[in-house]
């Protein structure tokens, strides 16, 4: 991208306040135009019949309907045609663009965040998230202005069609990830969708796999979504559990590509969990390839040992999904995930997909008749003490006086007994974070007082 352009593209796509730049009608016209233009030159000869399409799915956003509006317009005038799906999960949107022989696909989501955010990821083709060089493609023909001069004739322009059965497609899909005849018959589950995207698939898919289920936040009004509900809230369906002696619970958030489940006795069971005990049932069948499950930096240093143990291994990459998802494509791999939530079961998704990696843990729990709670005793996760440190500057740790010295300490202290230390700035916040493990938390609790306090002191907020 040439020097002096902008930069809208982030770790997952735009995102942002809506109705203010780049999250903006105008914006969205002109990233339509722009991607319109890159897909149909990547591909010459579009892979279905007729002109080069572009799938359109959407959360619950009130803002959706501008966006979708605006972002489809855009494409059609570059003589792409649209195909309208309406809310749906971001993995299902991935998953119609497969099955729908699209040229692209693109969700109008902000995932987690409040109804007021809201923002555009794209998809290739085959699924997977776009890579970042043709971000930078998209982003130069918006901001160079030279996408301005590209207009196809009044007879080229696309057309736009919505489609009504994008959800049932979905919702097959997603069952066809269990085995063939594995039911959830007997089983009582509690949904919170979150007010989002997956109000009608994640209560569907379980209803017809024979599950009773009791579902919350599946009424969305536009300003609902994530708010005191869904992931991002879970203290409410771990009650819900409990109240209604289910035997799992199912916590989605906005956009559904993640999930957080509860277990019977009304325990949180988190991305790292869900690792623990599909590596371990996979590992055990012989389906985990290279033996190998993909974290990030922030998984629990007792994934490794449990993984390790059972003959297998893990491999690491920084946060975000994406990382995960690059790193499995590179080494041919087939599980991967956040603690967040973030899943993604490679010989399913190509993405992380709430309600797939949900299924695969029921799956597991019918398969080896145990539940929830037995599963997750199957590891055991190391004391982890994260300290966040608001800062001034995000001046490299090397030049801080003594900082990295007693990082190494630590280092030497910890790793012998399978803990680790990890400092790191945020990407998104002016702070400074500090991740300490180990099988004793006051030794985490000295070590964080030592290493905390020189960075307080040379950048940190008053």
């Amino acid at each position: 991208m040439a020097d002096g352009l902008k930069k809208i593209f982030g770790t997952d796509g735009v995102r942002g306040r809506a109705n203010v730049e780049p999250v903006t009608a105008e914006t969205a016209l002109k990233l339509g135009r722009a991607a319109a233009h890159v897909f149909r030159q990547m591909e010459s000869t579009p892979r279905g019949h007729g002109k080069h399409q572009i799938v359109i799915g959407k959360d619950t956003r009130l803002s959706g309907y501008m966006l979708e509006n605006a972002i489809s317009s855009g494409i059609l005038s570059m003589g792409v045609d649209v195909i309208f799906i309406g809310p749906l999960p971001t993995p299902g949107v991935a998953y119609v663009t497969r099955s729908l022989r699209a040229d692209a696909g693109i969700v109008i989501t902000a995932s987690h965040n409040p109804y007021d955010d809201n923002g555009i990821k794209f998809f290739r083709p085959d699924g997977f998230k776009l890579d970042e060089e043709i971000e930078q493609q998209v982003e130069s023909l918006v901001f160079s202005g030279e996408i301005e001069s590209i207009r196809p004739s009044a007879r080229e322009i696309g057309k736009a069609v919505r489609i009504d059965d994008a959800l049932g497609r979905y919702i097959e899909y997603a069952k066809s990830s269990l085995p063939r005849g594995v039911t959830l018959d007997g089983m009582r589950i509690v949904v919170d969708c979150a007010h989002g995207a997956a109000y009608k698939a994640t209560p569907c898919v379980l209803r017809e796999l024979g599950a009773e289920v009791f579902v919350y936040g599946d009424q969305p009004d536009g300003m609902n979504i994530n708010k005191e509900c869904g992931s991002m809230h879970p203290e409410s369906i771990c009650r819900r559990v409990w109240e209604h002696r289910a035997h799992l619970g199912i916590s989605h958030d906005g956009d559904a590509d993640r999930v957080l489940l509860v277990d019977d006795e009304g325990r949180l069971i988190d991305g790292d969990d869900v690792l623990a005990i599909a590596g371990l049932d996979m590992l055990a069948k012989g389906t985990l390839k290279k033996k190998t499950v993909v974290a990030t930096v922030m998984s629990n240093a007792g994934l490794d040992i449990a993984i390790k143990k059972a003959g297998g291994k893990v491999m690491r990459t920084p946060v975000g999904d994406k990382h995960v998802i690059d790193l499995m494509l590179r080494e041919e791999l087939n599980l991967g995930g956040e603690s967040s939530g973030h899943l993604i079961f490679g010989d399913h998704s190509t993405t992380g997909d709430g309600l797939v990696a949900a299924l695969q843990i029921l799956g597991i729990m019918k398969s080896q008749n145990r539940s929830l709670a037995e599963l997750a005793k199957s590891w055991t996760r190391f004391p982890q003490l994260v300290t966040n440190v608001p800062v001034k500057s995000k001046v490299p740790f090397e030049n801080l006086d003594g900082v990295m010295e007693l990082v190494a300490e630590a280092g030497k202290a910890l790793d012998p007994k399978g803990g680790r230390v990890l400092l790191r700035y945020s990407g998104t916040e002016s702070k400074a974070r500090l991740l300490l493990e180990g099988p004793e938390m006051a030794e985490l609790e000295k070590w964080s007082a030592q290493i905390v306090g020189p960075i307080r002191d040379q950048v940190g907020t008053n």
